[in-house]
């Protein structure tokens, strides 16, 4: 049967991350006179962003996620040594923020137009803190969608099923009516799978698609 929603992840799937290394080098080096080699800028955005995936789920308010920047931006600012330990750290988070650029995948707003056009019903399945709102603003993307389930405001972090099931209930349909669509084999695939929905691989990078597996290079490529 025809879906009646499709579930979508958000970073890989939604949007991407513009390369963050180089912009963060220009910003330390015209706010704050530090300069940094590429090398690292990326050994320090790495370790970052490794203590923020592991963290995010519990970033569901105002000051847990201000808890949890303020961590990063201290891992940051250890990572790339003393010149940078120097700046003032509300002033570095503000760099590391500016840094982090999202921006929508090509194809995909004309993707949820033409999907809200049919009367499918579209809401954002992620792993990520309470600013996945922001970012969904931001990259003009968020009044194409009916809802957002974020990890961080239900508590869990895809393959668990609460993500899953609390999208569904935003979708306003049960797992039989439903298509999730994400770019993580084991968080989005197999995730939705032991929920009860059907799963699509977003596989943007070519890699060898695994026996059984639904997989789509674009979201072009989705035809429900």
């Amino acid at each position: 049967m025809a879906p009646r929603a499709i579930l979508l992840d958000a970073l890989g799937t939604l949007v991407e991350l513009e390369p963050p290394a180089p912009a963060l080098r220009a910003l330390l080096l015209e706010r704050h006179g530090v300069e940094v080699s590429d090398a690292d800028a990326s050994r320090a955005l790495r370790a970052e962003m490794g203590h923020y995936r592991d963290n995010c789920v519990n970033a569901a308010d105002a000051s847990s996620l201000a808890a949890l920047r303020a961590r990063c931006v201290a891992i940051l600012a250890e990572q790339l040594g003393p010149a940078a330990q120097s700046v003032d750290r509300s002033e570095l988070l503000t760099t590391l923020l500016d840094s982090l650029r999202f921006r929508a995948y090509a194809e995909v707003p004309g993707a949820l137009e033409r999907w809200r056009a049919a009367g499918l019903r579209l809401v954002v399945a992620s792993n990520w803190d309470i600013s996945l709102h922001d970012v969904l603003e931001r990259t003009a993307l968020r009044g194409l969608l009916d809802g957002v389930a974020t990890s961080a405001e239900v508590g869990a972090s895809k393959p668990a099923p609460r993500v899953f099931e609390e999208a569904l209930a935003l979708a306003g349909v049960g797992p039989d009516d439903a298509l999730h669509v994400g770019d993580s084999l084991d968080a989005d695939v197999a995730g939705a799978q032991a929920a009860g929905i059907d799963a699509v691989w977003l596989n943007r990078s070519g890699e060898a698609v695994p026996a059984g597996v639904q997989a789509i290079a674009t979201l072009d490529q989705l035809r429900p």
